[in-house]
């Protein structure tokens, strides 16, 4: 049995969506960032840091969710992209991490620091700037439909989580091509499975991120 911990709207969701689109048998352990749970010497276990998500798996658990979706895609072979894209599959994989720190940098400093007095205007000025660079750099690679060019892979949700959290803190109105992709991935029935097993209605929508409207002339 696979068994996913998960904390909803968290980065964990990445591996609950791959998991969907794998088609794989899995049980969710559902865990709070606001109990201890997380902290307790069972999950520490699993999880040294106590960060999910954490996948328990073929005798073992893997805590990193880079390696935990490398290890995914190799073992139940698929979603790797084609041979001859290895080199880019694997750098949009971690390239997915690049994007991930700035929307946990702007995420503690608008949700998680509730008091005015504890936010930096100056870090959520920096930290913004620097996730719509990160999100240029995919807006320019997205040359076809998904981010490789023979399709759809595991590096599309990797990637697309941070873009899909990162329109809560910056505008995506100057790049069409993510919006479109967005789109896209979020009509994929496996991605709407994940939202249901996430309890999450709102958030990752299609109708929160719509493409752009075709311009006339």
């Amino acid at each position: 049995m696979i068994r996913l911990h998960h904390v909803p709207q968290s980065r964990s969701f990445r591996i609950l969506w791959l998991l969907e689109e794998l088609g794989l048998s899995y049980e969710v352990v559902e865990h709070s960032f606001f109990d201890k749970s997380l902290r307790g010497a069972d999950y520490l276990a699993l999880s040294p840091a106590g960060r999910v998500p954490a996948l328990e798996i073929d005798g073992r658990a893997l805590f990193e969710s880079g390696a935990i979706t490398q290890y995914l895609c190799e073992t139940r072979g698929a979603l790797q992209g084609a041979p001859a894209e290895r080199p880019d599959w694997l750098e949009w994989l971690h390239f997915a991490e690049t994007i991930a720190v700035h929307v946990a940098n702007l995420t503690q400093q608008h949700v998680v620091l509730r008091e005015d007095w504890m936010r930096s205007p100056t870090v959520m000025r920096l930290e913004a700037a620097r996730l719509l660079k990160t999100l240029e750099v995919v807006e320019r690679g997205l040359s076809a439909e998904y981010i490789l060019p023979s399709g759809f892979s595991a590096v599309d949700i990797s990637v697309s989580y941070g873009a899909l959290i990162g329109a809560r803190f910056v505008q995506l109105d100057s790049l069409p091509q993510l919006r479109s992709w967005l789109a896209r991935l979020a009509a994929r029935p496996a991605f709407g499975r994940a939202l249901a097993r996430d309890g999450v209605s709102q958030i990752y929508t299609r109708d929160f991120y719509p493409a752009p409207e075709p311009k006339n002339g």
